[in-house]
């Protein structure tokens, strides 16, 4: 296939292109999305290198699963998935992932009572703030913030995601936003 065509071609095109073995197609997609799963591995790993490292493993396992793409999602879909999927794989074998093992209804309670709400006269969040202070998070908290506020994910699918318990999620997902709202209201104070 000439590589002004494969320039042109959609996502489904060049997926099925590259199952029927055209290089210039995987390399297309590789070069259209590369960037997306490596924004996607930073901001849940916060460690460059890694994020490079697992960018290639993602696209090596894309080009061994190619044929399983069915074409009923969206491919940016089913890579973002495969992606999630691959780093908290990665986050588990290098024993990264430390989920909490107790779910404190209580504690919650107390610390969303003592919460106060942001005035509405305090300075707009910018996203230079927000970024970082999702970074500062630990790393169980952020990843149940990206999974569930940034990517969409429900509660159960992060608990069968990541092995854990829903009230874990829910826990963790709680203490994550309090978290953020005391960062992020020493950074506009």
């Amino acid at each position: 296939m000439a590589a002004q065509m494969v320039a042109t071609l959609t996502d489904f095109q060049l997926v099925r292109a590259s199952a029927a073995g055209d290089h210039r197609a995987f390399e297309a997609l590789y070069q259209q999305h590369h960037r997306r799963v490596y924004r996607l591995c930073i901001r849940m790993l916060r460690n460059h290198e890694e994020a490079e490292d697992l960018t290639q493993d993602v696209f090596l396992q894309v080009y061994r699963k190619i044929n399983s793409f069915q074409g009923t999602s969206a491919f940016t879909t089913w890579l973002h998935r495969l992606t999630v999927n691959m780093v908290l794989m990665y986050m588990r074998r290098k024993h990264r992932w430390q989920a909490e093992e107790s779910f404190d209804p209580e504690g919650l309670r107390a610390a969303s009572e003592k919460q106060t709400s942001r005035r509405c006269d305090s300075p707009p969040i910018e996203p230079v703030d927000l970024e970082n202070a999702i970074n500062r998070l630990p790393d169980g908290y952020r990843v149940v913030f990206l999974l569930h506020d940034m990517e969409g994910y429900e509660h159960a699918e992060i608990s069968q995601l990541l092995g854990i318990s829903i009230g874990t999620v829910k826990s963790q997902l709680h203490k994550a936003r309090l978290k953020l709202r005391q960062m992020l209201r020493g950074s506009i104070n």
